[in-house]
């Protein structure tokens, strides 16, 4: 569980940091990384829930 979680939050920082140092992009691409990073951490979530359940 804890390597799901070093994951996510490197996704989680990595997208932050990404926003940060690239403001010149526009806000479709913003947008985009915004709508992928977000989309990344419900996928993660889905397969951390789905690792707990076969662990019972």
């Amino acid at each position: 569980m804890g390597y799901f979680k070093g994951i996510a939050t490197g996704a989680m920082i990595g997208a932050a940091a990404g926003m940060l140092i690239s403001p010149q992009l526009d806000r479709h691409t913003k947008k985009r990384i915004r709508r992928s990073s977000n989309m990344m951490m419900g996928a993660i979530g889905n397969m951390m829930d789905d690792m707990m359940r076969k662990m019972r």
